[in-house]
């Protein structure tokens, strides 16, 4: 493509000759769009109001446990904890 674009006389504007799609430059439509898309796409996702961001403070070998199963430790370690309160709920009355 660089090629290409050194090959253009800086004199004149580029016109497309319609030979191949591949060659056609953008409309200005098509860049407008493509940037849009590209800008929605960046960060990170959004996240569920169902969770709240907290410190919590725990043992260095539990932290390092939940970490050395690679990425999505915190998701794994949130799944723990809904397990302990599933497993410990209160009865009614109790």
């Amino acid at each position: 493509m660089l090629k290409a674009v050194k090959r253009v006389d800086r004199k004149s504007d580029y016109v497309w000759g319609g030979k191949s799609q591949e060659d056609r430059p953008a409309s200005a439509e098509e860049l407008i769009a493509a940037v849009s898309a590209h800008r929605r796409k960046r960060g990170r996702p959004a996240g569920s109001s169902a969770k709240e961001q907290i410190a919590l403070r725990v043992d260095r070998d539990v932290l390092a446990r939940f970490r050395a199963e690679g990425p999505g430790w915190q998701t794994r370690m949130n799944e723990a904890l809904k397990d302990w309160l599933r497993a410990h709920r209160r009865r009614p009355g109790a």
